[in-house]
């Protein structure tokens, strides 16, 4: 399945999740394989099966604190869309994300008082936050954690397109799309960033 399709997919799968229109499970066929692989973030709140309206097996999920794009999520996406040859690969962040929260408030902090257990997601996050806490919109909580949970999922977009010879080689002989989006908690709504 070509990315656009499998977007076209993702796309009305969410809609039929906002308005409760989900499709039956048990009246659709299994694909041989995944149309789509998620980088999600590890919040239960967002599952990305449900989200999409998509039966099990339909996506790869692969679910990190944050949504970052580290080694070992790369390789595994790396994994997939070898194997299964799918051509699609969302990083999918949600409003209200605690792992980007979390980042900044230790960011906000001396460094020696800083929580040592957050220290890899802090890390991992931080580069594509940082710059926002001495922005205009830094005195705005909620400003700040929605476009600190944006610009982490376009980080993540950015590091599966350059950080990985596999995923680059795919994309730009135009056989992978790699697009970020966010879930917004209340609405249900995924916005894609294309």
């Amino acid at each position: 399945m070509e990315a656009g399709t499998a977007l076209a997919r993702l796309r009305s799968g969410n809609e039929r999740f906002v308005t409760g229109a989900l499709a039956s499970m048990t009246a659709r066929e299994s694909l041989p394989a995944p149309i789509a692989i998620v980088l999600g973030c590890a919040d239960s709140k967002v599952p990305p099966e449900m989200v999409f309206d998509q039966v099990l097996g339909d996506l790869h999920v692969v679910r990190v604190p944050g949504n970052v794009a580290a080694p070992a999520q790369i390789a595994e996406i790396e994994h997939a869309a070898q194997t299964f040859g799918t051509r699609l690969v969302v990083v999918l962040g949600h409003s209200g994300c605690d792992a980007v929260e979390a980042t900044l408030a230790e960011l906000r902090l001396p460094a020696e008082e800083r929580d040592e257990g957050l220290a890899v997601t802090v890390e991992r996050i931080r580069p594509a936050v940082a710059e926002l806490l001495e922005s205009a919109i830094a005195g705005d909580e909620a400003a700040l954690l929605a476009a600190a949970v944006e610009s982490n999922v376009l980080a993540a977009v950015e590091h599966l397109l350059h950080d990985s010879d596999v995923l680059e080689s795919h994309q730009q002989s135009g056989g992978l799309a790699i697009v970020g989006a966010v879930y917004d908690l209340e609405s249900g709504k995924v916005s894609f960033f294309e």
